[in-house]
């Protein structure tokens, strides 16, 4: 499970374009939204890394 949480911002972002593109919104007008993306991708995997290097 561990090797495939990089797959969470990737999944997320295309997501996001195809949400932007079908409602006609540039890559630059929802630059936000990539940011917003990155940020709790990256808190999800910190979580679950810490959470693994406890457990063990």
């Amino acid at each position: 499970m561990f090797k495939f949480l990089f797959l969470i911002p990737v999944v997320l972002c295309a997501l996001w374009y195809g949400y932007l593109s079908s409602r006609g919104y540039s890559v630059a007008q929802g630059k936000q939204g990539f940011v917003y993306i990155m940020v709790i991708s990256t808190v999800i995997i910190v979580f679950f890394t810490l959470a693994l290097i406890f457990t063990k």
